[in-house]
């Protein structure tokens, strides 16, 4: 199993600063100019949607690298200002997508069952989906970990089409008290929230669950990048303004 490092951009960048970014990224991870891609990794971004074309540009035949989305509408199309679809996201060489970000829960609105939409109708349409959860600091300083994380996921993951294969699902463990705040969950907290989502992915999903990714994001940095990634269900990162420098990315891909 890779693990997944992935970049969420979120509303940074112009088309030409995603270019160069996307660029030095891919300079910094080949073995021409650098160590390297890790064997056991592999490399997402998700840019702003008028990045995408750059960012797949950057990435086109490079092994290992894989291009996003933030979000999309759960529709074929239709008039929904404002919104895209996922055949525009296909058409940009778009692999993921993600459902669920706390930015997207808390502050436009988004409910469970409507980022369930997202996830059922993302991989119906071939995208390979990332649904992110995770409490804020209240929930967690009132006991309600369990609860909360397993009510997003159990909303989340209701429409998962049967023999869904493993590598198409990811889950991000993102405590939305460490979300650009500087403060990151410790290393016993890590472990009993991927324990417990693990836990969560096996009821529904059985064996199977044990096979899907489970990324962990929060003010993840290069200097506790390489303590995170070791830890026991730890599959991959989610990576914020960490991710918005090139030399500082290559750093947590690699560490």
């Amino acid at each position: 199993m890779k693990k997944l490092m992935a970049a969420n951009w979120k509303m940074y960048k112009t088309r030409d600063e995603a270019e160069d970014t996307a660029k030095a990224l891919v300079k910094l991870l080949t073995k021409s100019d650098g160590p390297g891609l890790p064997e056991d990794r592999e490399v997402l971004v998700l840019p702003p949607f008028t990045a995408l074309r750059p960012v797949r540009k950057a990435f086109k035949n490079v092994p290992g690298f894989f291009l996003g989305a933030q979000n999309f509408y759960p529709a074929e199309q239709g008039a929904y200002t404002g919104e895209i679809c996922t055949d525009m996201l296909l058409d940009y060489g778009c692999a993921y997508a993600l459902a669920g970000h706390s930015e997207r829960r808390h502050i436009l609105g988004e409910s469970d069952e409507f980022v369930g939409s997202k996830v059922t109708f993302g991989l119906a349409k071939g995208l390979s989906m990332i649904l992110c959860v995770g409490e804020t600091l209240d929930e967690r300083k009132a006991g309600r970990l369990e609860e909360v994380v397993g009510r997003q996921m159990r909303a989340g993951l209701a429409g998962l089409p049967e023999g869904l294969a493993s590598e198409r699902l990811v889950i991000a463990y993102e405590p939305v008290w460490a979300i650009g705040t500087g403060l990151t969950a410790g290393p016993e907290e890590i472990v009993a929230a991927h324990a417990l989502v693990r836990s969560l992915l096996v009821e529904r999903l059985g064996e199977t669950g044990r096979e899907i990714r489970i990324q962990y994001g929060g003010s993840v940095k290069p200097e506790n990048a390489g303590d995170i990634i070791t830890l026991d269900n730890v599959d991959g990162v989610l990576v914020g303004g960490s991710s918005l420098n090139a030399e500082s990315f290559s750093r947590i891909v690699t560490a």
